[in-house]
Formats: structure tokens, C-alpha cells, sequence
């Protein structure tokens, strides 16, 4: 089992920008593809974004495309979201996600959830206006 830690949420104003990471640990992490998730209040989590296992493939929610983007360093077991031109709809808990199978370009997530087998604790992002 993989186990997942976010960091890099906080309170920032609209337009700005904001970048999350998420370590993880205990499992070949380059063999696996990563995503990222979102849950706004009252609301049912939602895919934001997804990395092949390779680093090459991604795959971004139509409400993010263009403003977020995800990557990954492998040799920091790390996947990233770079979050530019932050909306007030983006305020939300962001959550880290990966697959229980190696070697899948990731975008499988943001229509079955239950390909994902470890999600990470979570992170607090709030827009502000």
C-alpha cells in the first residue's frame, strides 16, 4: 500500500497561484500513474487531474484545463499541481490519488473511482475574493 502526503494548500486570493505536492512512499513510485482529486463543500470529490506512470500523458477536468497543470519527479517521488489563475470555485480540499495498477496512463481515474487505491489526507485550498 502506497501512502500519500499533501502539502502546499493555504488561503490565497483570486488570481493567484498555488502549488500542491504530493509525496509518496512504499511502492516503486515511477511504475505508477498519479491524480489529483478535489471535494468542495457540500459536494462529491472530483477528478482535477492525472499523470502516466511515464510522466508523458495527461489528463485534466474541463473546470481546471489551461490554468492547472500536474507533473511528477520521480527521483523525489513526487507529483505536483501548479495552480495558476485561481477561481473561488477552486477553493476546496485537493486530494492525492494513485492507482492500484502499474504501468496505466491515469486518466481511468476521472471515470472509475475505483481504480484508485491510496488517497493521500488532504489539503485545504481557499480562494478568496
Amino acid at each position: 500500500q502506497v501512502q500519500l502526503v499533501e502539502s502546499g494548500g493555504g488561503l490565497v486570493q483570486v488570481g493567484d497561484s498555488l502549488r500542491l505536492s504530493c509525496a509518496a512512499s512504499g511502492r516503486t513510485f515511477s511504475n505508477y500513474a498519479m491524480g489529483w482529486f478535489r471535494q468542495a463543500p457540500g459536494k462529491e470529490r472530483e477528478f482535477v487531474a492525472s499523470i502516466s506512470w511515464g510522466g508523458g500523458e495527461t489528463s485534466y477536468a474541463d473546470s481546471v484545463k489551461g490554468r492547472f497543470t500536474i507533473s511528477r519527479n520521480n527521483s523525489k517521488n513526487t507529483v505536483y499541481l501548479q495552480m495558476n489563475s485561481l477561481k473561488s470555485e477552486d477553493t476546496a480540499v485537493y486530494y492525492c490519488a494513485a492507482p492500484g495498477r502499474p504501468f496505466t496512463l491515469g486518466q481511468g481515474m476521472a471515470y472509475n473511482r475505483d481504480l484508485v487505491s491510496s488517497w493521500g489526507q488532504g489539503t485545504q485550498v481557499t480562494v478568496s475574493s
